[in-house]
């Protein structure tokens, strides 16, 4: 339960951070939050958050704005999968 209440903390900063945040740097920093989380990941989401890191880093790929934007919606609604996942859905 440490992990979750500490990964939710950090997903919370990096979405109230400043507006000089750039949110092309919000993309890269939920990919890695996916990425350390990994050991939360049940067996039967492993799939599911390989194919959103997938299609969120084709989105960031394409270097547009809406890529950008479409990545970090991805990527925040995957890590709120995990977190649910790993509190047993009591969010």
């Amino acid at each position: 339960m440490k992990r979750s209440v500490l990964l939710g903390l950090f997903v919370t900063a990096s979405l109230m951070a400043s507006t000089s945040f750039a949110a092309e740097d919000l993309c890269a920093v939920n990919l890695k939050t996916i990425e350390n989380a990994k050991a939360q990941i049940s067996p039967e989401m492993t799939e599911q958050v390989q194919a959103s890191v997938e299609k969120a880093k084709a989105d960031h790929a394409t270097g547009t704005k809406k890529g950008t934007e479409d990545c970090i919606a991805e990527t925040t609604q995957t890590i709120q999968d995990i977190q649910k996942s790993s509190d047993g859905g009591k969010q």
